[in-house]
């Protein structure tokens, strides 16, 4: 047996996310970093069937959160990995495939019933990083995965490659479905950014409590931590009980989740009638839609924790935050979140707002989505290195923005 190394040729090891995630020294659900990516990595070596599948084509990930997607990540090998949601429908992810061109799906027996029959391979990781099944071409493989040494993690830091790393898919309802183009440049940023926003550290414990599928999830809640070096818990999406065992039992420092996770934890809290019993708990980000100014006032008078609001479009999952480095203006968007540049423009002649008027929100920086894979369309308009958007806000005086339309 030998040392893992880095599969592909590439010059420097460390541009890629997984090898940076596993160099961090992070832990998900007890299981090292390191080990998760060597795992896939180890898979790629030991399945000819899932090497082939994926020639020349792209991977797809249908997990929950959990420390198999690093191994996911690993295993595509520097391609780009299609981000899917457990909620799509069959055919919708039947569309995905097609569109995006995947030839290996990694996910678990219970979600793999969810994946049309096709050309690709079905990867299940029920048991990573110990060992996978690989349906492929009519047969079915076991392959260890745990008899390796560990990673061959010798590089410099980096910016990240510009090659993609994943996609982001919208299924379509009042829009053609189309994926959203991220490289490993831009998840480095995103992740990053995290790091530089919710000051994670080596001794951070972070709940991490959105789907696997959401990239701002995917950076406040594993990826950045694991840059940092943090261990991560992950938590299925609505599980306020477990939740709340986590939070008090294990030291949790930092939480990222939906709106919704955080109501059903003040109802369990109401119903159980005592406080919360969490004093290592410092930053709560809620993700996703803007979060109720009520819900935010309720959860530090329960908890003594602000609940932080982090917003994003597709193009740019994280692009504002209130950061705890500033006192919480709740009921805004935030402040831009590291690396970010913000305007508020005239939707018709691209001209800067004044600080009060509202406008269309523009964005720019390293985070931004390098491109698109759309059906009867394109992505949002760019102008000058400036990403438009749709969504109208304002800038307040103490430079917070705000949704105005």
């Amino acid at each position: 047996m030998a040392r893992v190394p880095i599969c592909g040729a590439v010059a420097n090891p460390l541009s890629l996310l997984p090898v940076a995630l596993a160099a961090g020294g992070g832990r998900v659900d007890g299981a090292d970093a390191a080990g998760l990516v060597a795992a896939g990595f180890t898979l790629l070596q030991r399945s000819a069937p899932l090497v082939r599948a994926m020639t020349g084509r792209r991977s797809a990930i249908l997990l929950p959160p959990s420390g198999a997607i690093v191994t996911a990540l690993a295993a595509s090998d520097g391609r780009g990995a299609v981000l899917l949601s457990p909620d799509a429908s069959p055919d919708a992810i039947g569309g995905a495939l097609r569109v995006a061109a995947v030839g290996a799906v990694f996910t678990t027996r219970a979600l793999a019933t969810q994946v049309p029959d096709g050309e690709h391979a079905l990867v299940l990781l029920d048991d990573a990083p110990r060992r996978a099944i690989v349906r492929a071409h009519g047969a079915e493989s076991v392959v260890d995965l745990g008899a390796h040494f560990g990673l061959d993690l010798e590089g410099e830091e980096d910016d990240g490659s510009d090659e993609e790393c994943v996609v982001t898919w919208a299924p379509g309802s009042d829009a053609p479905p189309h994926g959203t183009v991220f490289s490993h440049r831009n998840l480095f940023a995103l992740a990053r950014g995290a790091v530089d926003a919710a000051s994670l550290q080596k001794g951070d414990h972070v709940l991490w409590a959105l789907p696997a599928d959401d990239l701002a999830g995917l950076a406040f809640g594993m990826a950045g931590p694991l840059l940092a070096g943090a261990r991560v818990t992950a938590l299925a999406a609505g599980d306020a009980d477990p939740g709340l065992r986590v939070l008090e039992r294990d030291q949790v420092t930092v939480m990222a989740g939906a709106a919704a996770l955080y109501a059903s934890l003040l109802d369990a809290l109401a119903r159980r009638g005592t406080p919360l019993a969490a004093p290592a708990l410092r930053v709560c980000v809620v993700l996703g839609t803007p979060v109720d100014i009520g819900l935010q006032s309720l959860w530090l008078a329960r908890t003594g924790v602000e609940l932080r609001q982090a917003f994003g479009v597709a193009e740019a999952p994280l692009c504002l935050f209130n950061a705890p480095h500033f006192p919480n203006r709740r009921g805004t968007l935030g402040v831009p979140f590291p690396g970010v540049q913000v305007s508020v423009r005239d939707a018709g002649t691209g001209s800067a707002q004044p600080v009060g008027v509202a406008g269309a929100l523009s964005i720019r920086g390293g985070l931004v989505a390098t491109g698109s894979l759309a059906v009867g369309g394109d992505g949002p308009p760019r102008r000058a290195g400036w990403l438009d958007t749709p969504v109208v806000v304002c800038e307040r005086p103490d430079g917070a923005f705000e949704l105005a339309g």
